[in-house]
């Protein structure tokens, strides 16, 4: 008997080695997968998709002007409250939170909301909605969406911490009188879950 052979019955890798080799085997027999060239686009059934999840909508306070800043343009605009429906979570906006701005050169600029909700089980759940956008979504702008990222404690609620979600922001403005000029007074956030 080989060495070879003595050495790997002593250490009882002699199994082990012969399941190697017929999975060895096994595999050389299979036609090779050819990948796809590098930035070729991807088949239809492995494309992400996104699903609604709920909508927020957001009482806000007037804005705080602090101004132009060797950064751009910033200001913060209070949270106040507001409501959550939708098929996959509801509850309502805890009142506290911030959505700080900062404008920048053309038309672009940066937000990041940081507040907490409520869901109707009283569970407190923290979420902090980042963009970068320019020329405001309208007719000839950019499209801007939100990267809403929570966190919510472990139990029913934590699949929200684990999903990954994009927003939409549209703005609910109404009239403070008859003839004045609208304010903003809420937003209204669309969320969806990417699968």
């Amino acid at each position: 008997m080989s060495k070879f052979r003595v050495a790997m019955r002593r250490m009882g890798a002699w199994p082990l080695l012969v399941g190697l080799l017929c999975t060895g085997a096994a595999m050389a027999q299979q036609p090779a997968v050819v990948p796809a060239p590098l930035g070729a686009q991807p088949p239809p059934a492995v494309l992400p998709r996104v699903e609604f999840a709920f909508e927020f909508r957001v009482t806000l306070a007037p804005a705080v002007v602090l101004g132009e800043t060797a950064l751009g343009r910033r200001q913060y605009i209070p949270i106040t409250g507001g409501k959550i429906a939708g098929p996959l979570f509801s509850g309502e906006v805890i009142p506290g939170g911030w959505d700080y701005q900062l404008g920048l050169a053309g038309n672009c600029g940066t937000l990041s909301a940081d507040y907490f909700v409520r869901a109707t089980d009283g569970t407190v759940i923290h979420i902090l909605n980042e963009a970068f956008s320019c020329g405001g979504g309208g007719p000839g702008g950019e499209r801007s969406f939100f990267r809403p990222r929570f966190e919510a404690p472990k139990g029913p609620h934590e699949w929200l911490t684990r999903a990954t979600f994009v927003a939409t922001l549209e703005l609910d403005q109404t009239a403070t009188e008859p003839g004045a000029a609208q304010a903003l007074r809420a937003i209204r956030l669309k969320f969806y879950q990417v699968k």
